[in-house]
C-alpha cells in the first residue's frame, strides 16, 4: 500500500500549479523526461526515489530542498527555506543531536507519535544580541490526525505547549510558551506558528517556528522534536519529568 506525497502537493497547490504545469516548469528547466504522469507517480507515492536530474529540477523550480518534498528525511545542514540567496544554512546542533537520535530510536507503531520527545529551538534575542536554544521534556499525545503536545514540568523552567494537525508527513499548528517568572523574560506569554516535517523514520519531527518579538516584529527560527520514549506511562512521564541532559548553546 502506497503512502501520497502530500508534501509535494501541498507544495505544488501553494504555488497554484496544476500537475501539467509543474512537468511544464521541469522540462524548462532541462528536465525533459518530465511529464504530468511522473509527477501523479510521484504524489501517488508510487515513485519514492526521484533520479539525481528530476532531484535537482524539482529543486530549482519549488525554491525548496528535496527533503521537504516529501522524497526522504530532512538532513541536518540543509536550509528549510530553499532561499541560498537571502537566507543561510546553520551549522546547527539542533540538526547534528537530532539525526544521531533519530537513528537510535525504533518506532514500534509507525503513524502513531503519541510518546515522550525531545522539544528544541533556536532563538534570537536582540536585547542580548545572541542566539540560545530552548529544551524541554514533552509528552505528545494523538487523537486520529491531532497532536497535543505539552511540556513536562520538571524539564525547564518555562512551559510549552503545541496543537498540531497531520496532513501526511507535515505537521502543522501554533505553540504558546509562559518563560519562566524569574527569567529573563519574566513571565512573558509568547505564541506563534509551527510547521514541521516528519521524518520517515517516525522518530523526528523538524522544520520552523514564527513569532512576534518583544517589539512586535515578526521572528522565525528552527524547530524539532526527537522521540525519546513510545511510552506514555505514568514511570515514563516521572522518568524524564527532568531537564534533558543535552547541551544547551
Amino acid at each position: 500500500m502506497t503512502t501520497p506525497n502530500t508534501a509535494l502537493r501541498a507544495a505544488r497547490n501553494a504555488r497554484r500549479m496544476s500537475q501539467d504545469d509543474l512537468a511544464r516548469a521541469l522540462r524548462d528547466v532541462g528536465c525533459t523526461s518530465a511529464t504530468k504522469r511522473l509527477v501523479q507517480r510521484w504524489e501517488a507515492g508510487i515513485t519514492l526515489n526521484p533520479r539525481a536530474s528530476h532531484v535537482r529540477a524539482l529543486e530549482k523550480v519549488m525554491g525548496l530542498p528535496i527533503e521537504t518534498l516529501g522524497f526522504g528525511a530532512v538532513m541536518a545542514g540543509r536550509s528549510l527555506s530553499g532561499d541560498d540567496e537571502n537566507g543561510h544554512v546553520v551549522d546547527s546542533a539542533i540538526g547534528r543531536v537530532s539525526h544521531e537520535l533519530s537513528a537510535t530510536a525504533p518506532r514500534p507503531n509507525p503513524g502513531n507519535y503519541s510518546g515522550i520527545w525531545l522539544s528544541r529551538y533556536e532563538y534570537y534575542s536582540s536585547g542580548r544580541d545572541a542566539t540560545f536554544t530552548a529544551v524541554h521534556h514533552v509528552v505528545i499525545l494523538q487523537h486520529d490526525d491531532r497532536l497535543t503536545v505539552r511540556s513536562l514540568p520538571g524539564s525547564a523552567a518555562s512551559l510549552l505547549e503545541i496543537d498540531l494537525s497531520i496532513d501526511g508527513n507535515v505537521a502543522t499548528g501554533t505553540w504558546t510558551e509562559r518563560t519562566a517568572a524569574q527569567g529573563y523574560y519574566r513571565g512573558a506569554r509568547y505564541h506563534g506558528a509551527i510547521q514541521l516535517l516528519i521524518e520517515l523514520t517516525g522518530t523526528r519531527m523538524a522544520g520552523k517556528w514564527l513569532g512576534f518579538g518583544k517589539s512586535f516584529d515578526i521572528n522565525t527560527g528552527p524547530w524539532e522534536l526527537v522521540l525519546q520514549d513510545p511510552s506514555t506511562s505514568k514511570a515514563s512521564i516521572e522518568a524524564f519529568d527532568r531537564p534533558p541532559e543535552v547541551a544547551q548553546d
